[in-house]
């Protein structure tokens, strides 16, 4: 008989949360002081994202959904939505699957989740520098968090 994965199952069940968050954003919208930060890694299966950004982020990514976004969609196994990077619409696509912390710190709430399986590490130039990992439980690097605010600056200037 096999065992009960228990971990998995509460896995699954935070994971609904995150969906349930998203498909209210998709009807509703934000809040006045709602964001969402949802970091995820980029070469997990069915990630879909713009090959430069994929370059910039090789393994993590935090997307923040607050003011500009377009197009929230979300399924039973991910969702997508349209994002400006660099003055230019693109759209992402993000299996609940590559989840790795979810964030709405207008109520200081955060679900952190464990890898089923290590992604495959890709090949790499001897003389290319990659960014260190981070140890469980620390703020987000600024390198990889997606700022908009940076963008809404350079076009109101």
């Amino acid at each position: 008989m096999a065992k009960i994965n228990y971990k998995q199952l509460l896995d699954n069940a935070l994971k609904s949360v995150v969906k349930e968050a998203l498909i209210h954003a998709q009807f509703n919208g934000l809040g006045d002081d709602a964001s969402f930060f949802i970091t995820f890694k980029t070469r997990d299966p069915g990630v879909v994202l713009p090959d430069f950004l994929r370059m910039r982020y090789p393994d993590l990514m935090t997307i923040v959904l607050q003011y500009s976004y377009n197009n929230l969609n979300v399924s039973d196994k991910e969702f997508g939505v349209q994002l400006t990077f660099d003055g230019r619409p693109f759209f992402i696509r993000v299996p609940f699957s590559a989840l790795v912390e979810f964030k709405d710190p207008s109520v200081d709430f955060m679900l952190s989740f464990q890898p089923n399986q290590p992604t495959p590490t890709p090949k790499v130039e001897e003389n290319i520098e990659l960014p260190l990992e981070e140890k469980p439980g620390t703020v987000p690097d600024d390198k990889r968090v997606v700022s908009l605010d940076e963008f809404r600056r350079r076009k109101n200037s």
